[in-house]
């Protein structure tokens, strides 16, 4: 008996394990804003193809070289992979009415979103920014990265043109 109720215990504690493992690679669902100030649910990032979420700030000076980085590169990579990019500002209340006026200066071709409770940032458990993610077309994160240095943009577009022909990724 005490077998048994080892074995159940066992495998109940591993089946939890393996759930959680599985979650954990998933979006979790958090209402933010889009810059227009309607509500956005996170669990709404979808695409047919490779997503790139940058969670970033005002302030942030390699968040905006990162962001800068990628927009350079956008239309060339969305044509080649179908990426879609979604840059997650996490300005709060305070700066928050300085996002869109930034972004529009710059003109991003890709989604920009409102975290201004930090909601999102925490669910992802993100410390620091920039904080990236890349997801595959079902919506799995297979990469994540904390910080910028020029350059890091050709690692990200290796790991996006190999989840756009089906490839799997192992981070490493």
């Amino acid at each position: 008996m005490k077998r048994i109720s080892f074995i159940l215990l066992f495998s109940i504690f591993f089946s939890g394990i393996v759930f959680s493992q599985e979650t954990s690679n998933k979006l979790p669902s958090v209402d933010i804003k889009t810059l227009t100030g309607e509500t956005f649910n996170t669990s709404k990032i979808s695409n047919d193809g490779p997503i790139f979420i940058s969670f970033w700030a005002t302030w942030c000076k390699p968040c905006i070289k990162e962001l800068i980085a990628i927009d350079e590169n956008y239309v060339d990579w969305q044509e080649e992979t179908n990426l879609k990019v979604y840059a997650i500002s996490i300005d709060d209340t305070k700066s928050m009415s300085r996002v869109a006026p930034f972004v529009n200066g710059r003109a991003w071709e890709f989604e920009v979103l409102l975290d201004a409770n930090s909601d999102f940032k925490r669910a992802m458990n993100v410390i620091n920014v920039p904080h990236s993610f890349i997801l595959d077309k079902n919506g799995k994160i297979v990469w994540q990265h904390s910080s910028y240095s020029p350059g890091d943009e050709e690692e990200i577009y290796e790991i996006i043109k190999k989840l756009a022909v089906g490839e799997e990724i192992k981070h490493k």
